[in-house]
């Protein structure tokens, strides 16, 4: 029997640990048939050590979501690499400098709140517009958000920076639907990744799905996070775009 994403190309970014969404999106690709193709930053050989632990052998690629000139490029090193065409594009970055984190809201420099929006929002354009000449018969693009409808503790600008992706998302949703692009995110609840562990105080807000997430939430398993990225790549979704699937263990339908 066949995988969902049989044929497929994926290029997936944010790889930096084996705990990572994205490791276990790449990993469920794979299983799932598809060819995929890694970038990193800003250590690609710690994303090529750790893709050895992937079930089958993977090119990375260096590429900087804040630089034009490496964007400029990606399109044709995917070709180099091997891959002449993609069906799918996994959005998987986010940073925020310390200052913009941990309670420094209100004195937090533009300086540090730009370069998170750039990163973690503006960039969701900027690759995807990047590898769009790889993207002639459509496919789809998936990212990764964590709930911007709420003011989480010690996130600060990390927050507006979601809140930036996720209408990114649904602005690209519009005006790529006419090359039979999809655009979605997921919204995952917690995981214990490097990209997490970053964040001071994660794990106060991290205690806050012990206490309200309906299905038992656990902190170091990012595979159901990658099921669902996989099931949005996969053609299973073939009329859905602009829209925020929650894999949280459905914390945000909660209140009190």
């Amino acid at each position: 029997m066949s995988g969902i994403l049989e044929g497929k190309r994926i290029l997936v970014t944010g790889v930096l640990m084996e705990s990572s969404i994205a490791f276990h999106t790449a990993k469920l690709a794979q299983e799932q048939g598809a060819e995929i193709i890694l970038t990193a930053f800003p250590r690609p050989s710690l994303t090529a050590r750790i893709a050895k632990k992937l079930p089958r052998p993977v090119e990375t690629l260096e590429l900087d979501v804040s630089s034009e000139e490496q964007l400029a490029g990606i399109a044709d090193q995917v070709r180099a690499a091997g891959l002449p065409t993609l069906d799918g594009i996994v959005h998987s970055i986010g940073f925020a400098p310390q200052d913009a984190l941990g309670g420094n809201f209100l004195n937090t420099p533009w300086e540090s709140v730009a370069t998170a929006m750039q990163v973690s929002a503006f960039s969701l354009k900027s690759l995807t517009t990047a590898l769009l000449p790889l993207m002639q018969d459509g496919g789809s693009v998936v990212g990764l958000t964590f709930d911007a409808q709420y003011a989480w503790p010690q996130y600060d600008w990390m927050g507006p920076a979601k809140a930036a992706l996720e209408s990114t998302n649904r602005y690209l949703a519009r005006y790529l639907g006419e090359r039979n692009i999809r655009c979605n995110l997921i919204s995952a609840g917690p995981i214990g990744s490097m990209a997490a562990k970053s964040i001071p105080g994660f794990p106060d807000l991290a205690a806050t799905w012990d206490n309200r997430s309906p299905l038992k939430w656990d902190l170091t398993d990012p595979e159901p996070t990658g099921r669902g990225v996989v099931a949005l790549l996969s053609d299973w979704f073939p009329k859905t775009t602009g829209e925020i699937i929650h894999v949280d263990g459905g914390l945000h339908a909660i209140g009190a």
